[in-house]
């Protein structure tokens, strides 16, 4: 019986600390933790010394645990809602797999250990935005703006912006106009990368209750607010070769992706399928992480 006991407590480990770690959300918090360390990268005039490079390790885990920690939040908040939309139910708080506290006490965890890590092996600015950016997230944005306003996306998104920012504060310490470029590209960013989204997941929102804009202005104005965005974004790409960051090879590769975006919302506005939404949304994907890889990539080579 012990035996038995035993082998059932250690099968349930594993499956525990996947739903842990599911809580999460491991494929935004990659993307914020890139974006972190593109600012990072920037920051550091030539290649990292072995120093950079260990405050730059330190940086990365410390920013991957407070991001958690906001994702582990986010999950207790909108458990009710995530158990209503496709995209979210399987989520372990949306189905009963594990209780509020505990997913609490993980966040307050993470968040404890994040801030320690960045306060004390990078240096306070860098801590302070990276909570503040936890607060904007975790409950001004999720709380406060997503339940109450079809603008949750465009306000909230400053919080979603800040990856950049954190990262060249980590080196710099100080919030340079090189980082805040790189957060207006990101901000601008957000808004039709999810209501591209939001278009093909229009059921699911209306169903949670959440003023998404599909929801409370429909498709065609949502449609057009994507192409707008994306005519801007594609504006604000161009600024980092006009400031001076990058050169031809970023500019080139800016064009080419913003312009792939740009058709991609041309052509939602034009003739709208949910298919198109979803490749729009997945762009949208690929168009940030290849613009910051262009961006390094441009930073090594010329």
């Amino acid at each position: 019986m012990t035996d038995e006991s035993s082998v059932l407590r250690q099968s349930h480990w594993p499956r525990l600390v996947r739903q842990f770690y599911a809580l999460t959300k491991p494929r935004v918090v990659q993307l914020i933790v890139f974006c972190a360390l593109i600012g990072m990268v920037l920051a550091i005039p030539g290649l990292p010394n072995a120093a950079d490079l260990g405050r730059i390790l330190i940086a990365c885990v410390g920013i991957w645990l407070v991001a958690g920690a906001a994702a582990a939040f986010n999950c207790i908040v909108e458990q009710r809602i995530d158990a209503q939309m496709k995209r979210t139910a399987w989520r372990p708080t949306a189905r009963g797999e594990l209780g509020n506290l505990h997913t609490l006490l993980f966040s307050a965890l993470l968040c404890l250990a994040g801030s320690v890590l960045l306060y004390v092996w990078v240096n306070p600015l860098t801590m302070w935005l990276t909570f503040a950016t936890f607060v904007g997230y975790a409950v001004i944005y999720t709380v406060v703006l997503k339940p109450l306003t079809p603008q949750n996306i465009v306000i909230g998104g400053a919080s979603g912006a800040m990856p950049p920012v954190l990262g060249w504060t980590a080196i710099t310490n100080d919030v340079g106009p090189q980082a805040l470029i790189l957060f207006l590209i990101i901000f601008l960013w957000t808004p039709p990368h999810f209501w591209a989204l939001a278009l093909y997941r229009v059921e699911d929102y209306r169903k949670s209750g959440l003023p998404m804009l599909p929801v409370t202005h429909g498709s065609a104005f949502t449609r057009l607010q994507i192409l707008l965005y994306t005519g801007v974004l594609f504006a604000a790409c161009l600024l980092p070769f006009v400031y001076g960051m990058s050169s031809w090879l970023y500019l080139a590769a800016a064009v080419l992706l913003s312009g792939g975006f740009c058709l991609y919302a041309f052509q939602l506005w034009r003739d709208y399928s949910d298919a198109l939404a979803r490749k729009t949304f997945r762009y949208s994907l690929w168009h940030l992480s290849l613009l910051f890889a262009a961006l390094l990539l441009d930073h090594y080579l010329l």
